[in-house]
Formats: structure tokens, sequence, C-alpha cells
């Protein structure tokens, strides 16, 4: 009777296909398997798993655990199993939990008992790890790649409009003159820290958990930097407990993520502003805008709006991540399923985001007009004449008390301070004399400003043509 009931339970078990499954009396329920696989998102995973395997086999026939005969079949079986997933003729069980148990049941039915010996030496703990890694250094190069391309857009759009007129605003009120090539470089200026701050993520990414098997290492004598070369990691992570556990270069890819969005989401607010009709300083083309049902006339500024939107949800995974890991003992625990679908969205949203942000950024049509007009409110030279002043002798302070009152003097009469004649000019001050003019005109205030990180058009063509050498134009 114990033999029957055995036998029964064997077969039960090899119909599930579970690796884990001789230890159990029952099989797990559907309802079980559905909340705790993870093939539904982890296959996407799928090329660098193989990946991974053959950099494994490969050492595992170098040190003789396997022979090469094992090594080949493995090699071959691989490489249909890869054809078939790219063909979409994969058949994905959700009864195996995981992209890794569904590769190796397929290897196995591809090629028997060489399949069975290619887990040697690994868990699945480790090799997710190593997943992941192989995964995301592929994500953060095609980031940087396209953080380049965005800044390489801006930069061409300032080249071009390095002499351009704009308000520069503090707390939304007209502060100084600038040039929207200025203003665009800003822009640069933090997709090019973002793109920094990727590069230096990438080198703690790149370090190779594979040999740590399930949290204490493995008694085989297996050969971690063989693999780390041939999967060009730069080293192998130095403790098995840690390797198999650390998150670390998750989150902190969802930190430089949640960056990188809040820098498009501070794009796409001055976006959708310059693009209302009050304000009027740009169009976008009509490819990235929606219309309105009801309302005729609409341009709706859609993209930028709702990548102002996919920010939260980036920011959202960030803290997802952050709290997923803060109350894990070591080593692996079942809770670091979690970390990839939020760490997936985060790379795909930015990727995409970035992706129309270069089409949509080299297509914006500017309203010169519109913003040199803007210009000329609320006073933009005001601290230039204060500047001219001090040139002159006289106290910052007291400069910044005498324009105050020239300032109240035009809102009262409806002009700027252009306007006034130079009699009523040096009634502010004796001072001022003609060449007051030449400063007071937007030109003037931007050329002044003529140093590294200033507004003056030379020095904008400068910046500009810094960052398109950068980038590769």
């Amino acid at each position: 009777m114990p033999k029957n009931t055995s036998s029964t339970l064997q077969d039960q078990f090899a119909n599930k296909a579970q690796a884990w499954s001789a230890r159990f009396s029952e099989p797990v329920s559907d309802l079980v398997k559905r909340y705790t696989a993870s093939v539904t998102f982890d296959k996407r995973m799928a090329n660098f798993d193989i990946q991974g395997s053959l950099a494994h086999a490969d050492m595992l026939a170098s040190i003789g655990i396997i022979s090469n005969d094992d090594l080949a079949e493995i090699e071959r079986g691989m490489a249909q199993i890869l054809e078939e997933i790219n063909a979409g003729q994969f058949n994905w069980s959700i009864d195996l939990e995981d992209v890794h148990l569904n590769i190796e049941k397929r290897l196995v039915e591809l090629i028997g008992d060489a399949g069975k010996r290619l887990h040697t030496g690994r868990s699945r703990n480790d090799q997710v790890a190593t997943d992941i890694r192989l995964w995301l250094r592929n994500e953060i190069d095609i980031t940087i790649g396209l953080l380049h391309q965005l800044r390489n857009k801006l930069a061409g759009l300032a080249l071009e409009h390095a002499a351009t007129i704009l308000p520069g605003f503090t707390h939304l009120q007209v502060a100084q003159p600038v040039t929207f090539g200025h203003h665009l470089l800003a822009y640069a200026e933090m997709f090019g820290r973002d793109a920094e701050r990727l590069a230096d993520c990438r080198k703690r990414v790149n370090r190779l958990p594979l040999g740590a098997a399930a949290l204490a290492g493995t008694s085989y004598p297996i050969d971690r930097e063989r693999v780390a070369r041939t999967l060009g990691f730069d080293e192998v992570c130095r403790n098995s407990l840690d390797a198999v556990s650390d998150r670390d270069f998750a989150i902190e890819f969802c930190a430089a993520a949640a960056l990188v969005m809040t820098h498009i989401s501070r794009l796409s607010e001055e976006l959708v502003l310059w693009m209302s009709p009050r304000i009027g300083f740009i169009d976008l083309a009509d490819r990235f805008c929606t219309g309105s049902s009801i309302m005729p006339q609409k341009k709706n500024p859609d993209v930028p709006e709702l990548a102002r939107g996919k920010t939260g949800r980036v920011n959202g995974h960030l803290i997802a991540l952050l709290t997923l890991m803060k109350g894990q003992p070591l080593a692996y625990n079942k809770d670091n399923q979690e970390d990839k679908e939020g760490l997936f969205d985060s790379a795909d949203t930015i990727r995409d985001t970035l992706t129309i942000f270069v089409d949509m950024v080299g297509g914006i049509k500017v309203k010169a007009e519109a913003m040199r007009a803007a210009a000329l409110q609320g006073f933009a030279t005001a601290t230039d004449l204060a500047d001219y002043l001090v040139k002159k002798g006289v106290p910052f302070r007291d400069a910044h008390e005498t324009v105050a009152h020239a300032v109240r003097e035009c809102e009262q009469r409806g002009c700027d301070l252009a306007d006034l004649p130079l009699a009523d000019l040096q009634k502010f001050h004796a001072l001022i004399e003609d060449d007051i003019y030449g400063v007071l005109t937007l030109e003037g205030s931007v050329a002044a400003r003529n140093h590294i990180g200033g507004t003056a058009p030379a020095r904008v063509k400068e910046e500009a043509e810094r960052v398109l050498a950068q980038t590769g134009a």
C-alpha cells in the first residue's frame, strides 16, 4: 500500500513538473499557483536567462562537472529554445512558476539528462539575480543612449535659438531676460546628470551573483571569474548571502529613473504652459497632440501632460521597492518576486517617454516674437539698471532702492524702463547717462552676461556646440 501511494504521488508531481514537488504530500492549489507564479512577467528575461545558463554550462564543462558532449547538447537545446521564444512559439506554463523552470523543462524535453545537469552548482536564487542584472544592464545602456539623443535635440534647438529672447522667471514672475537656447540647455544639463547617474549605477549592476547558489555558495569547484568574463561582468559579488538578497542595484536604478521622469515632468510643465494660447511661445507637432470630442478648436498637448502624470507611477515604484526591502532578513525571500514588475515598468516608462520626447523636441515650433513681447513685460531689465549704477560706484542696496522707485513710476505710467526719457531717469539718479539705453534693451541685457554658464548668445552657442559634440553631432 505505501509503495502504491508513493508511486501515485510521484506520477502526480511528475505531471505537475514542479522542481521541488517530491518534498510535498499534495499539489499546490490553482489559486496559489496563480498568486505565486511570475512567468507572466519575468519571461521577458528569457534571452538573458539563456545567456546566463550557457555561461554557467561553459564553466561547468571547463572544470569537468559536465562533459563536453553535455555542453554541446545544452548549447543545441538552448539555441532551439531561443528560436522558439523569438518566433512566439514557446509554450509558457504557469504550472512551472517562472521563466527559469519553463526553459529548463523544455531543455530536458529536447536533450534529456544533459538538461538536468545544467542546474548543478547554482540555485534559482542566484540565477534570477543574474538574469535581472543582465536585463537591467541592457536597459541602462538603451536609456543612456536615449538621453544622449534627447540632449542632442535640445542642443540643436538651442543653437538655432541662441539669441532668441525669452523671459526668465522666478516664482513664475518675469525676472530677467534670457535666451530660449539658454533655457533649453538647462534641461540638457539635467539629462546629462541623469546619464551620469545611470552610468554610475551600471557599475554596481555589473557584478555577477551567479555562484552564490541558494545562499551559502556551492561545494563544487566553480570558476565564477570565468562566468563573469563570459557575460561581461566587471567583477563578482563578494558575499553569497548578499549576492542573492541584494536589490540595491534595482532601487538605485528606480531612483535614477524617478529623477529622469522628474526632469521630464518639469520640461512637460513648461511645454504645456508655453503652448497655451495665453502664452503662445511654442507649438507642438500635431502628432503629439489630440483634439476634443466636443470643442473643435482644441489642440491638447497630451504627450507632455501624460508624461507629467507617468512620473507619479515611476516615483511609486521606487517607494514600493524600498518598502519591499526594508524588513527582509538575509538571505533570499519570496518577497523579492515583487521586485520585478515595478522595475520593469520603470524601465519601460522612461524608455518610451524618452523615445517620444526625442522626436517631439526636435519638432518644436518656436514663436520668437511672442517670447520677446513677453520679456518686455515685468521690467525684466531692472537688475541691469541696478548693475549699471553699481558700476558707477553706487552701493548695490542704494542702487536697488533707486531702481525700485523707477519701476514704480513706470507702473503708474504704464511703460517700460527703456521708455522713460533720459531726463526722467536722471531724476532717480544723476549718474544715469544716455548710454543707459544700451543697457536697458533685452539684447543688451543678455549680451552682458558673457561668462561660462551665462545667457549671452555667444556663450549659448559655445555650450550648445559642446553638448552636440558630446552627443555625437
